[in-house]
């Protein structure tokens, strides 16, 4: 797996293949999210230059498998980080898959491997092992998953996979192996993490919170003569001014009701997910304590399970926090940000040009109406070329 160098980040987007809308918790704003919308955000952050996209989990979601697929002919270098169940798929058959769609891809498949943290979902899905059981499973799926990729003939005899003479005939293109990333904040998701995948995931929790994770974690793989690299997940508000962004952050819970939102930390607090509970403890359902560190806002987590929190503000006040993450040890930035395709035009043409980027979005060298150069002035003369009010 390779790995950007040090001080420099990849920036993944997200695919909201869940819902979308310009307010929270209402159906004023919605928009429709079939295939026609997702290959508009998934081109549009090929085209800007993000690293990859994300594609959430769950029976909230579309499924991010044949999302994927869908729109792996649509767009060119982005990576798709696609959600991998251990209990919930055959191991054998989701390496299969995985093999294939790395393929049809072009190498562009990265794993996401979610083990589930909310008790009534997984039993609606046939899937009924406890919080520590679950990790064995993973534990389990990953090894073999690992060893089916990498070309081996598996038997296996564990607690919960039995395989007899298990094997992918036709391998992925990434020869090193699928990158393999995993979030969980329990002991027993550490554990897991720190002797199988490539890549910690954390929410985005406060730096002080963050870098207290990055530094245990990367502790208890050392201790086991593994190195760990790191990913944090965030949602982003950026306007070209911070008044415009906490307006923006302001309006984007303006039609949440206190209803709503007791509600939504009802489920909330049945999860088993430690990540979870971290979430819900930075705000605890409250309006008025939504600024849980400088720029860090709260408040999408108030009917938002998983990810809860958005940096907020102008472009050089988020590149400053993005840039703090990455003196941490973050080197994966998994960014969203309501709605999802304007907020990716946002964030790319304001913040990329501040941060250090691992990947770089490649140039227009002809001269023909490609831009950027902005709307022909009077239909003869071309803007003149100037730098973004920001970077002034």
């Amino acid at each position: 797996m390779s790995q950007p160098a040090p001080g420099q980040a990849n920036v993944l987007w997200f695919l909201p293949t869940h819902g979308e809308s310009r307010y929270l918790g209402t159906s004023i704003g919605a928009r429709a999210v079939d295939l026609k919308y997702l290959k508009q955000v998934a081109q549009a952050a090929d085209d800007l230059g993000y690293y990859g996209v994300l594609l959430p989990t769950g029976r909230s979601c579309e499924d991010s498998w044949v999302i994927a697929s869908a729109l792996a002919p649509f767009t060119e270098q982005l990576k798709f980080l696609i959600a991998a169940r251990p209990g919930l798929m055959s191991v054998t058959v989701a390496a299969r898959m995985a093999a294939t769609l790395d393929r049809i891809s072009n190498g562009r498949l990265l794993i996401n491997v979610v083990t589930g943290g909310d008790p009534i979902e997984n039993k609606g899905d046939g899937l009924f092992f406890s919080h520590s059981e679950r990790y064995e499973v993973t534990r389990e799926f990953l090894d073999v998953f690992k060893k089916l990729l990498a070309g081996e003939t598996v038997n296996y005899s564990g607690k919960h996979i039995k395989i007899e003479d298990g094997r992918v005939l036709f391998p992925p293109v990434q020869s090193n192996g699928l990158p393999l990333y995993f979030g969980g904040s329990s002991d027993a998701g550490i554990d897991v993490a720190t002797d199988t995948v490539d890549k910690y995931l954390t929410w985005g929790e406060p730096p002080a919170l963050v870098a207290e994770k990055v530094e245990r974690v990367r502790k208890a793989a050392l201790a086991k003569g593994r190195d760990i690299s790191f990913g944090i997940r965030l949602h982003v508000i950026v306007r070209e001014t911070s008044e415009g962004a906490w307006k923006a952050a302001d309006e984007l819970i303006s039609h949440v009701s206190d209803e709503t939102i007791a509600k939504a930390q009802e489920i909330f607090s049945r999860m088993d997910s430690v990540g979870q509970q971290r979430m819900i403890a930075l705000h605890g359902g409250r309006r008025d304590k939504l600024e849980v560190s400088p720029n860090l806002w709260a408040g999408v987590g108030l009917v938002r399970g998983g990810a809860g929190t958005a940096l907020v503000g102008d472009p050089e006040t988020v590149a400053a926090r993005i840039k703090h993450y990455i003196d941490i040890g973050i080197d994966t930035f998994i960014l969203s940000g309501y709605p999802h395709l304007e907020e990716a035009y946002r964030f790319a043409e304001l913040v990329f040009p501040l941060l250090p980027l691992a990947h770089q979005k490649a140039g227009h060298t002809a001269r023909v109406n490609t831009g950027p150069f902005g709307e022909t002035i009077a239909n003869d003369i071309l803007p003149d070329v100037r730098k973004q009010a920001s970077q002034s």
